[in-house]
């Protein structure tokens, strides 16, 4: 098969959705979304900042699965919040410590900010609609908990409360917040808060053999879009640094 021309890749391009406005939007863009790839044909190229071309950003797509941060918190007047984030990982392991980060000000943020304070529960596939429940926008004061119809559970070390229901929680210890900025210093909306684990709870029944079973407490994560994940089973390898254990091209245990 002959090499494609620029016009039949155009054709394609634009059967598959692209908005001819993107393509032009840079002189680059037509020679990037058609860069020849040797073996699986076109590749697509484009800089966010001149629009992707598609229906539908892929960046979450391509950024997935992501780590559902179902993040409860207390307001400054004692009143409880919990809001999942999927801008949400570990950062660090000693200290143990993770971030979320709301793309603005709200109040999950402005709680564990204001307090110092917040708690990750783990979301599981059983917790999903309860989770989904709590990512409405409801007023300032309005227990998410009540409307999701979540059992609280009080923690040792923080104030805020935990999803009595989650197989795991962590407490934690804000250590760092800061505002985003763009490559220019340009101040964005969005807000990056760092905690320190302080306290780790976790249902006996998701102990296997001294170790926690992601697999059958089936942690949720986002993907793109509207869709979600669920581990429901893993696999294990040895990795080189391992103890010399490693042999490329092994069957993993």
């Amino acid at each position: 098969m002959g090499r494609p021309n620029a016009s039949a890749g155009h054709a394609a391009l634009l059967a598959a959705g692209y908005r001819p406005e993107s393509i032009r939007a840079s002189p680059n863009a037509l020679p990037g979304l058609q860069e020849r790839n040797r073996t699986k044909g076109f590749r697509m190229f484009y800089e966010p900042h001149l629009g992707h071309g598609l229906p539908h950003d892929p960046f979450k797509a391509i950024i997935a699965p992501r780590p559902i941060g179902w993040i409860s918190s207390l307001d400054q007047q004692g009143r409880p919040n919990l809001a999942p984030y999927s801008f949400f990982n570990a950062v660090h392991s000693s200290p143990p410590m993770l971030a979320f980060t709301s793309e603005s000000m709200k109040h999950s943020a402005a709680n564990a900010i204001a307090t110092g304070e917040f708690v990750f529960n783990l979301c599981t596939r059983p917790l999903f609609d309860a989770m989904n429940i709590s990512s409405d926008a409801l007023g300032e004061g309005i227990s998410e908990f009540e409307a999701a119809g979540l059992a609280t559970a009080p923690c040792r070390v923080v104030k805020a409360p935990r999803v009595a229901a989650a197989p795991a929680a962590l407490e934690c210890k804000v250590t760092y917040s800061m505002q985003l900025q763009d490559m220019n210093g340009a101040p964005l909306k969005g807000w990056i808060i760092i905690g320190q684990v302080v306290g780790v709870h976790i249902d006996e029944a998701y102990i296997t053999n001294g170790r926690f079973d992601t697999a059958k407490a089936q942690p949720l994560a986002r993907c793109g879009y509207r869709h979600y994940a669920a581990v429901t089973e893993m696999f294990e390898a040895l990795r080189p640094t391992d103890g010399g254990g490693y042999a490329p091209g092994q069957k993993d245990k």
